[in-house]
């Protein structure tokens, strides 16, 4: 490997344009790794926000990604679920698989502390939805369900199934999977949950978890309630406003509606638990194999710039979109 190199990055320019470019890598400094991508993973409700340029200005900075380069609306260098293999190093990390919270990029250099080791009983093309299950473990943590609760999580994307797999895990838990898709009861199925469709979905419930990102969705999870219960609000609306109904009897119920967000650690957990333990849990809990349910679909690195459109006006369904990368060079 040379000293200094050359890399390929995917680039938004502008919003609806992506593109591969060249992008100069320094060779890595004292304890730095140099990591070569095997897969990264699209992120279809924040990712698809990003490329169509729908962060709001006031949240730019909230939203930055760890190792983003460029700003909002673009030209920018966004993403943030990347599986690599250390090239160079610490010797204890040389030939790992690591996850990182890295864009979409054939190789990067990074500090050694921003890179996790995979644990060996987790496949590296499943390991992506490691920052997607941190999502969910950080939302646990703030919801703090209880045995025997019953639940609702409304929204069968990426972040609801995950949390929905979680909680399949807790004792005596009735755990249903709503989504307005029908096809979806495939990935409850998978996930070891109930389904179904919102008209249909059992009600009286202690804990809604709402993921949908639509008004509808979170209406519906607020009659999905029973007495005093909370709906825990997941959901990245980016530039859109939002009408919640706040009326007729959500004060006589006494109702909340409670905001998750996993940009800091759960205050439940803050004072003992820090990012890098997040996220190695996260990795720890891949080892089930039923999160292979949520990789819906793969393309090579090189035809991003054709699929993240598709991906955004939703001509390309699915789930967690795989990006595999070429063989080392």
């Amino acid at each position: 490997m040379p000293i200094g190199f050359e890399a390929e990055a995917f680039w938004v320019p502008a919003p609806g344009v992506g593109e591969i470019r060249r992008v100069p890598v320094a060779a890595p400094a004292a304890g730095e790794v140099l990591v070569r991508t095997l897969y990264s993973g699209l992120s279809r409700g924040t990712e698809t926000l990003v490329f169509r340029g729908g962060v709001p200005e006031s949240q730019r900075r909230a939203m930055r990604a760890p190792f983003q380069e460029g700003d909002f609306p673009g030209p920018v260098k966004y993403g943030y679920l990347n599986v690599g293999t250390v090239e160079q190093g610490p010797p204890e990390l040389v030939g790992r698989t690591v996850f990182c919270l890295y864009p979409h990029q054939t190789r990067y250099v990074v500090p050694a502390s921003a890179v996790t080791p995979v644990p060996d009983e987790v496949p590296a093309g499943r390991a992506i939805l490691a920052g997607t299950v941190e999502t969910a473990v950080n939302a646990l943590w703030d919801a703090a369900p209880l045995v025997g609760d019953r639940i609702a999580v409304v929204g069968a994307g990426m972040v609801g199934s995950c949390v929905a797999r979680l909680l399949a895990g807790f004792p005596g838990v009735r755990v249903q999977l709503v989504d307005v898709d029908r096809s979806r009861a495939a990935v409850a199925e998978a996930l070891g949950v109930g389904f179904a469709a919102p008209a249909d979905a059992a009600g009286e419930c202690d804990l809604v978890v709402h993921a949908s990102a639509t008004e509808e969705g979170l209406a519906r999870s607020l009659e999905l309630l029973a007495d005093e219960g909370t709906v825990l609000e997941m959901s990245w609306y980016g530039d859109r406003r939002v009408a919640v109904p706040l009326g007729e009897a959500f004060h006589s119920r006494r109702l909340v509606v409670r905001g998750s967000q996993v940009g800091m650690v759960s205050p439940s957990r803050r004072s003992s638990r820090t990012f890098g333990d997040r996220l190695s849990l996260a990795l720890r809990l891949l080892a089930d194999p039923a999160f292979d349910a949520l990789i819906s679909g793969e393309c090579d690195f090189g035809d991003l710039p054709e699929v993240l459109p598709r991906l955004t006006d939703g001509t390309l369904p699915g789930l967690c979109h795989r990006v595999v990368y070429g063989p080392a060079e």
